[in-house]
């Protein structure tokens, strides 16, 4: 997926409705976004980075072993956590987990393997228009090299082949993208930026054939309720938003009339978090209200911030769904974190926001 830079929107879109000029929205949305990273940037409790995205796998060495050589991520951390906290955090009883840690270029994933209890699989009608969709982006050098690696693992497709987006959208256009599956049917993408295009940093010399992360796109059903979870009460910036539509959207994300309200948004560092507001099909399910860590379609988003006990403050205010028994602390480093909480934003996609430094220890366990 592809989002529009403002200075580069064409004064016209081919199939657009007339009405206002896309140059005059363009201009508002540029100036209303300088507006909104401004007070993003003094947020107390706002969040730094995009540290990590995980998803619960069936089998973690089965997972590291597709992720590792059809894809060149490195391992890079192996833990098993059970005992109260992870039952807190997880918000399920008991708990016993396997999470691995794999690295590609700057970009972590987590893969959760649950020992106990365990969970249901991805629904095989899982469609990209369902709210409980996410997917990580991950950037190739090469287009046609990285989809003949990925035939050699006869991965499953989503998209019937790999789609390049149309020229008449000038800063989308010449991108390059192949959604597929990993071996528990998870959705992953594949995305090639032609050179001037994409983050400058995808172009850097001696490139390996998968470089990095780009960004973690989510299903949302209404843009302006999301934008009030991640901009207003995270910290998050909106840096881009478009509206793509097309055959070429259609076959990349095997939705017959795809027309998709794209916004991404960042931290200081990480990868982006990109929201998919399907306009037409609408008929997108809702997150399933019974959703558990445990279940292989479950995703958490791992966002770190300086004060974690300020963000879980505001987002109570917020009357926003916690899936965490308070702000939970670990006594021992073996998470990687000395604080967390998860919480649903406002389609159930969960957030893990941890501390990014250890607090004090003259208390562990659950704050409430």
């Amino acid at each position: 997926m592809s989002t529009i830079r403002y200075d580069r929107i064409p004064a016209s879109v081919p199939g657009r409705s007339p009405g206002l000029p896309i140059r005059a929205i363009a201009v508002a949305f540029a100036v209303s976004f300088a507006l909104e990273s401004t007070a993003a940037a003094q947020l107390p409790g706002r969040i730094d980075a995009v540290g990590a995205v995980g998803f619960t796998v069936t089998d973690v060495e089965k997972s590291v072993a597709f992720f590792t050589k059809a894809l060149d991520f490195r391992r890079i951390s192996d833990v098993e956590l059970s005992g109260t906290e992870v039952d807190h955090l997880t918000g399920l009883f008991p708990v016993r987990m396997h999470v691995t840690t794999l690295e590609l270029g700057s970009e972590r994933i987590e893969l959760t393997q649950f020992l106990a209890p365990w969970g249901r699989p991805v629904p095989v009608d899982m469609r990209s228009n369902d709210r409980s969709f996410q997917h990580i982006a991950i950037v190739v050098s090469d287009m046609d090299a990285a989809y003949r690696r990925l035939r050699e693992y006869g991965v499953r497709h989503v998209s019937p082949e790999p789609q390049r987006l149309p020229d008449w959208n000038p800063d989308a256009g010449g991108i390059e993208a192949f959604y597929f599956n990993d071996p528990d049917g998870h959705v992953l993408e594949v995305i090639h930026f032609p050179a001037g295009k994409g983050d400058p940093r995808w172009e850097q010399p001696g490139r390996r054939l998968f470089l990095g992360i780009d960004h973690t796109a989510i299903v949302v059903r209404n843009t302006a309720t999301s934008l009030r979870f991640y901009r207003d009460a995270l910290g998050l910036r909106v840096v881009a938003q478009s509206e793509n539509w097309g055959p070429e959207q259609e076959r990349l994300n095997a939705t017959f009339g795809a027309h998709l309200r794209i916004t991404g948004l960042r931290a200081d560092d990480g990868p982006g978090i990109e929201f998919l507001e399907y306009l037409s099909p609408g008929d997108g399910r809702p997150m399933p209200p019974d959703e558990r860590a445990s279940d292989i379609f479950h995703w958490q988003t791992t966002l770190v911030t300086a004060a974690p006990q300020t963000t879980q403050a505001r987002l109570r205010d917020g009357a926003y769904r916690f899936v965490s028994a308070g702000l939970v602390e670990f006594a021992s480093a073996g998470p990687g974190f000395a604080r967390a909480f998860r919480v649903r934003d406002p389609d159930g996609h969960v957030m893990q926001i941890v501390g990014a430094s250890p607090p004090s220890r003259s208390n562990t366990g659950v704050n409430h």
